[in-house]
């Protein structure tokens, strides 16, 4: 398992599955895996010619594009080190990444994307856009050098070599980097395959960005090593009007998305149902807690068996999820079972916890980063005990299954009693008009922190506060009930449609500051 790569497993699946389809955009083109072998091979020459060798950092942003793909992965054939970049960041964002991860080329796409280009150009990085015309071309570098392909088949991948340089989303801090080495990423793949039981009959559409690990690792990286299918939307982001389109015209057999989306997705059910909805294996949720109303909803809905699972990008993503029906039951409100790893419930001591006690969710495999760049602090407190410390506290049940309480730094402590935002939350959306919730805690002078909520009505129905706290009353302990309500219309997400309860926090307590008159005068 430690001689595990993961340009080495795209190659295999390449010659075992030379002709069938690996990677499609919708309504344009479609590639075998022998084709995107080739066309990444090729890109890599090219890379190779502008000047790029072994562990040099090349920074990506892309919207979900063909030449995203190819270029991430003729990054790594390169053995140099992948850093996509969402395209959305302001200039700052693009220099703070850009500068963090030590880039030594920018890749954009052939239309370019502004802010990106004042960073880069403000920082001194070269630039170079990339575009794939068709499924019969190759990849075109505005750099127009010209390449020789002995330079990428006398390149060996090593295990050791760091493939992706990623950030963490900073839920209580600055973003943190995270090197993962072909080793990690391989390991996190067949995780990944052996779980869901890929093989190449599969098929998925990407709703996700492949800047993060669940879109990348998940939904496209596990798909091509098995052998699989991956369609890119043509608009090169996740659009609920074109989905089930593109799902049943690619015969996809399963998807993997946040929370956001799966709701997304039954909202547009309720208000434009399809005529027909194609017969799924499995649907995957991940990233964030999924209300188990929310889950029965889209089994309900879609008639396939929702898995919840449990992911960090310092895990290359996958640590644990409920099983395929043929392999166990899947239980709503719980993240399954450790895949591929060790996973144990440590307490403050570093001592292992029994069945039903909480403690710090913990890792260690193959699959782990090992360590933080240029963090010795972060990477001293997130390693202890000979274990990597995900800073969620959870427990695991009879059933070895693991139940997530929520982040340490978000657990409310209302006068010394510990409450779970994701209790909270998953009892606001199991009220039958409330579209989306989240609970927050909040700076109290009584008691150091009291719950707050915010609450999205469905559409078309309207909600009062005191509806919502009546509600809660009958369905949680008196404490653990909101203080304040603030229906809204919306809440703050990352790119990624996480929900980030810090961030939510600042912004309802903000906009109460501001509903204040100063106490003393302006």
């Amino acid at each position: 398992m430690e001689t595990v790569t993961l340009t080495g497993l795209l190659h295999k699946a390449a010659a075992e599955f030379p002709t069938r389809r690996a990677l499609s955009v919708s309504g344009k083109f479609d590639l075998t895996h022998a084709q995107l072998q080739h066309i990444i091979d090729h890109a890599a020459s090219l890379l190779i010619a502008s000047g790029i060798h072994p562990g040099d950092v090349v920074a990506l942003t892309f919207p979900n594009t063909v030449e995203l793909v190819i270029m991430f992965l003729a990054v790594i054939r390169c053995r140099a080190t992948a850093a996509p970049l969402n395209s959305a960041y302001t200039a700052e964002e693009f220099e703070f990444y850009l500068s963090d991860s030590e880039s030594k080329l920018l890749l954009i796409p052939a239309e370019g994307i502004k802010p990106a280009e004042a960073a880069a150009s403000k920082l001194n990085i070269p630039l170079v856009s990339a575009a794939l015309q068709d499924e019969n071309s190759k990849i075109t570098l505005s750099s127009n050098l010209e390449s020789n392909i002995d330079s990428v088949n006398q390149l060996v991948n090593d295990p050791a070599d760091v493939s992706l340089f990623l950030h963490t989303s900073g839920t209580t801090s600055r973003p943190k980097g995270v090197p993962l080495t072909q080793l990690n990423l391989g390991t996190s793949v067949l995780n990944i395959k052996s779980v869901y039981e890929l093989t190449e009959s599969d098929s998925t559409v990407i709703v996700l960005p492949l800047f993060h690990v669940h879109g990348l690792l998940a939904g496209l990286l596990s798909s091509l090593v098995s052998g699989a299918a991956v369609t890119l939307p043509a608009a090169g982001r996740f659009s609920a009007s074109t989905f089930w389109t593109d799902m049943i015209k690619y015969n996809a057999t399963w998807y993997t998305a946040v929370p956001t989306i799966h709701q997304i997705i039954l909202d547009r059910h309720e208000s434009k149902p399809e005529p027909e909805y194609p017969e799924l294996r499995f649907i995957r949720s991940c990233s964030a807690s999924l209300a188990p109303s929310i889950l029965e909803r889209l089994e309900a809905t879609f008639g396939a068996p929702v898995l919840e699972a449990y992911a960090m990008t310092e895990a290359s993503h996958l640590m644990a999820s409920n099983p395929l029906p043929n392999n166990g039951r899947h239980k709503a409100g719980s993240v399954g079972k450790p895949v591929g790893q060790e996973m144990a419930i440590l307490n403050e001591q570093g001592e292992i916890q029994p069945p039903n006690a909480n403690g710090e969710v913990c890792i260690r495999g193959l699959n782990v980063t090992k360590g933080y760049k240029n963090n010795p602090e972060a990477n001293k407190s997130a390693f202890q005990f000979g274990w990597f410390h995900t800073g969620d506290v959870g427990f695991f049940d009879s059933d070895g299954y693991l139940h997530l309480v929520g982040r340490i730094k978000e657990l409310i402590n209302r006068g010394g009693e510990k409450i779970s935002p994701i209790e909270v939350d998953a009892v606001l959306l199991a009220h039958p008009d409330v579209a989306q919730a989240v609970a927050f805690g909040v700076p109290d002078e009584k008691y150091g922190e009291e719950i707050n909520c915010a609450v999205i009505p469905r559409e078309g129905v309207s909600l009062d506060k005191a509806e919502i706290r009546k509600y809660c009353k009958r369905n949680l302990a008196s404490f653990k009930v909101p203080k304040e309500v603030f229906i809204t219309d919306s809440v703050p997400k990352t790119a990624t449609g996480k929900i980030q309860r810090r961030i939510v926090a600042e912004h309802f307590l903000a906009q109460m500051s501001a509903a204040k008159v100063p106490k003393f005068g302006a």
